[in-house]
């Protein structure tokens, strides 16, 4: 079982590729990026379990519903107190970027106190944890509960793989020290899916030289500032505008790395969610084989997402092969 802490939240997004208010509509979808990995891993066979809190609504109640549609147990979200994050989205279009603006504050899960959640027993025999530094972002009190949450892996000898995922809005709303939480976090992480940014960041230095080789100094200052850290994990996206991008995966280990061509993803439909669903590949291939076929696993499934609305990846293992055995005529 994979064990996904985080939380849970509402996306309302422009109809069609319009601007926030230009219409009276909105769609909704349910995301969060632990709650993406869940849905995603779940999707391709693997027993998930997710680790919330939600308010005692129709709100909370419609995105436990949507993570239990994908095949997600949700015995670890609990009900409490306050109100359900969102957020909302303008799609990008053109020349023209998307925009996210937050509404998270005082939800159920950024006010919830560590009594909430009972780590030891819902980590109990779980062969991963995953988080990312969304949930420390939100505020002091989610920053404990993140660290409560690895520690209690790290107690149980539970791996964590953690994605850095970081957000300056959420961490400048606060008095904050990212660099100081997010070390304590990847501190007990075997897994990391991050770049060379996150890790100018966490060790206060920049990693100069070409791409390739900027790349591998940072995984190596990584390595060694981590003890427990044995893999990391990253896409690197050149962007002509919003509807063509380019993304090619890399995988950095304390032997070695592996480095996938770049793809061209054209038409894109929605790329929120991308990277979790990156996470997700790359979880998924590590489970079935070597780091290379984990890199290309993970940028499969990142391309595909591209091709869905919303924020979570809903492909199976039959989309991945068919994705990259090059596969992009009508399947009938």
């Amino acid at each position: 079982m994979i064990v996904c802490f985080g939380e849970l939240l509402i996306r309302l997004s422009a109809t069609g590729r319009g601007l926030l208010m230009q219409s009276p509509a909105m769609d909704v979808h349910v995301g969060g990026a632990e709650a993406n990995v869940a849905i995603a891993l779940a999707r391709l066979g693997h027993h998930t379990s997710m680790v919330s809190a939600v308010p005692d609504n129709a709100l909370g109640g419609g995105a436990v519903a949507a993570l239990r549609a994908s095949g997600v147990d949700c015995g670890g979200v609990a009900t409490q107190p306050g109100r359900m994050g969102l957020y909302f989205l303008s799609p990008g279009a053109g020349l023209r970027a998307a925009e996210i603006i937050y509404d998270r504050a005082g939800s159920s899960f950024a006010t919830a106190s560590a009594s909430a959640f009972d780590f030891p027993r819902l980590l109990a025999g779980a062969a991963r944890l995953h988080l990312s530094g969304i949930t420390p972002a939100l505020g002091p009190q989610s920053a404990e509960l993140a660290l409560s949450a690895a520690q209690a892996a790290a107690d149980l000898g539970v791996p964590v793989s953690f994605d850095g995922n970081y957000r300056a809005q959420l961490w400048a709303a606060w008095n904050s020290n990212p660099q100081d939480i997010l070390s304590r976090l990847i501190a007990h992480a075997d897994i990391l899916f991050g770049n060379h940014q996150d890790i100018a960041l966490l060790l206060g230095r920049d990693f100069a030289g070409s791409g390739d080789d900027r790349r591998r100094a940072a995984a190596e200052a990584a390595f060694a500032a981590f003890p427990r850290l044995q893999l990391m994990a990253s896409t690197a996206r050149h962007v002509h505008d919003a509807d063509r991008h380019q993304l090619a995966a890399r995988i950095d280990t304390r032997d070695g790395h592996v480095q996938t061509d770049e793809i061209a993803i054209s038409g894109i439909v929605d790329r929120i969610g991308a990277g979790d669903a990156f996470a997700a590949g790359v979880l998924h291939g590590l489970s079935q084989g070597d780091i290379a076929h984990a890199a290309n696993t993970g940028l499969a499934l990142a391309c595909l997402k591209h091709g869905l609305p919303g924020d979570a990846s809903l492909f199976g293992q039959r989309d991945i092969d068919a994705f990259l055995a090059g596969g992009s005529d009508v399947r009938r």
